[in-house]
C-alpha cells in the first residue's frame, strides 16, 4: 500500500458482537419452528461467522436445533483452473442431506457473487434444497458480477473494485474487526 493510504476500521469488536447477534435473531424470527432448515458456512472465511451464528442460536433457545455444516467450493469455482499454483481444497463437513431443506449459506464478504454461485453448485452434492438464502457479514454492493443479493446483511459497504475488505476474527487474528484497505487505482 502506498504511503498516505491508511486502512479504515469499519467494524470494531463490540460492533461485531451486536451485528452477529442481530443476524442470529433475524434467523430465529424466520425459522424458530423450522425443522427442515440447515446452516452452512462457506470455507474458508464464512465458517467462523456461521459457527458463531449457529452457537448463538443454540444459546437463546434449547428447542432451536438446526444442522450445521462447512462447505468447500474450490472445485466448483469458475477460476480454479486459472491459477498458476495448485489449489488446496478445504474439508467439507456436512453429515446430512439438504433435500427439501431451507438452507442458509453464510459467508463473510459478498463481492462479485462468484463464491456464492460456486456454493450453490456444490450444494447439489447433498440434495436439492427447497430454498437457499444468503447471509453475509459485509455486502460490497458495487462490482457484483452475478445477480446475487444477500437475504441477511450485517453491513453494506460501498467500495471501489480495487479496494479490499478484510475481516479479522479473534480465533485467527486476536480481535474481531473489519478493515477497509484502500488501494491505488490500477
Amino acid at each position: 500500500m502506498k504511503p498516505g493510504i491508511e486502512p479504515k476500521k469499519l467494524i470494531h469488536s463490540n460492533q461485531m458482537q451486536v451485528i452477529i447477534q442481530r443476524l442470529a435473531y433475524q434467523l430465529f424470527e424466520n425459522y424458530e419452528h423450522c425443522s427442515e432448515c440447515a446452516i452452512i458456512g462457506l470455507q474458508p472465511r464464512g465458517t467462523i461467522l456461521a459457527r458463531r451464528i449457529h452457537s448463538f442460536l443454540g444459546s437463546i433457545s434449547d428447542n432451536f436445533k438446526i444442522p450445521y455444516g462447512d462447505l468447500d467450493t474450490t472445485f466448483y469455482r469458475d477460476d480454479f483452473r486459472r491459477k498458476n499454483e495448485p489449489i488446496l481444497p478445504y474439508t467439507n463437513n456436512i453429515d446430512f442431506l439438504i433435500e427439501n431443506k431451507r438452507v442458509i449459506l453464510i459467508d463473510d464478504v459478498l463481492f462479485t457473487g462468484r463464491s456464492v454461485r460456486a456454493a450453490m453448485d456444490a450444494l447439489t452434492a447433498y440434495g436439492r434444497p427447497a430454498k437457499v438464502e444468503l447471509m453475509v457479514l459485509i455486502d460490497r454492493r458495487f462490482s457484483r458480477e452475478l445477480p446475487i443479493e444477500p437475504d441477511y446483511t450485517g453491513l453494506e459497504v460501498d467500495t471501489r473494485a480495487y479496494d479490499k475488505v478484510k475481516v479479522e476474527w479473534t480465533e485467527k487474528h486476536g480481535e474481531d474487526c473489519v478493515w477497509l484497505l484502500r488501494q491505488e487505482e490500477k
